[in-house]
């Protein structure tokens, strides 16, 4: 079962589940923030609980789409409670994608390894541990609070100082904390991970800054784990044709790391494990256009798609007007 949050016609908020491409509205649930708190106080599943609040009319995903609808699969009443950040270096190849961004082609002598190699190989040798213990951090990062998350379809606004605008397709765990401050996964959804690949390339210190950028994830939320293989297509719509794509890969079977390692290094912080938070924690990616030599322009549509997580996650991009900041003084 996938959840969907969406508008009414007339504004209102409401919940969807869709099961084999239909979907129904969930009869009396506003936000899927809300049942997941209900679920963790009643202790029961999330799927159970939508099953016993009943599904009502059917309902066009697609159409909700098209009409600018579609929320985020999740969201928290005050945005400043979720924490969108992620983990990179993390999948099969990503590496190679990464190293080429910092260097030319060396010797891979150890003393000549970039940072980036080096991390990807502690997590190629200590990420998944056979018996069960907890393996090597991983790259971490922080990309901002609710206020940076863009709706389905809706554009992702680029900053006016920004030097590139660049997609990265991923998978983002979704996470409520209980109210004994301990984690609960609700499922996974599509994200693009949205940064800026040129001020990294500068220098690497630079990925803190190059990360703080909008976000987009969903639109629909799949519930349960992660599957072992998952399969998507990247794409990058210019004036209607595609101007770029290419496969991504993700789940553990295309991954240095466990999922069990990443969520466990980002959690261990108590920062992150206050009651009733949320976390969209964004698992890294292997395929980037900017690799392949894209520049994306304003008016770019980003499409992420893998028939597991239902329908493809898609926005456009835009390039914000420049918002002068002057610090004043408070006498």
């Amino acid at each position: 079962m996938n959840l969907i949050q969406f508008l009414d016609h007339d504004g209102n908020r409401l919940v969807g589940a869709v099961d084999g491409g239909t979907a129904r509205v969930v009869t009396g649930a506003k936000s899927v923030y809300a049942l997941a708190l209900a679920a963790m106080e009643r202790q029961v599943g999330l799927a159970a609980l939508v099953a016993e609040h009943g599904l009502g009319d059917a309902v066009d995903p697609g159409k909700i789409l098209a009409e600018g609808r579609m929320l985020a699969p999740i969201d928290h009443p005050d945005p400043a409670h979720m924490h969108v950040t992620g983990t990179g270096l993390t999948h099969l190849g990503s590496a190679a994608t990464r190293d080429a961004m910092h260097k030319s082609a060396a010797p891979q002598a150890e003393e000549t390894l970039t940072d980036s190699m080096k991390m990807f190989r502690m997590g190629l040798e200590n990420g998944k541990p056979a018996d069960g213990s907890k393996g090597v951090q991983p790259e971490w990062f922080y990309k901002g609070n609710g206020h940076i998350v863009v709706n389905p379809g809706h554009p992702i606004p680029s900053p006016s100082f920004a030097l590139d605008a660049g997609e990265e397709p991923e998978m983002a765990g979704i996470y409520v904390i209980d109210q004994h401050g301990q984690p609960r996964r609700l499922g996974f959804a599509l994200a693009n991970e949205f940064s800026d690949h040129v001020t990294e390339r500068i220098n690497y210190l630079y990925l803190a800054h190059s990360k703080l950028r909008a976000c987009a994830f969903g639109p629909e939320l799949r519930l349960g784990d992660l599957p072992e293989n998952v399969e998507g297509m990247s794409r990058i719509y210019r004036d209607g044709k595609v101007l770029w794509e290419k496969p991504f890969l993700s789940g553990e079977a295309n991954m240095s790391h466990t999922i069990a390692n990443l969520e466990y290094h980002h959690f261990k912080y108590e920062l992150f494990r206050q009651p009733g938070d949320v976390h969209i924690h964004m698992f890294g990616t292997a395929t980037l256009s900017f690799a392949d030599g894209i520049s994306t322009q304003p008016n770019d549509v980003f499409e992420i798609e893998e028939a597991q997580f239902g329908a493809p996650l898609r926005n456009p991009v835009r390039v914000q007007d420049e918002h002068p900041v002057i610090v004043g003084q408070l006498y």
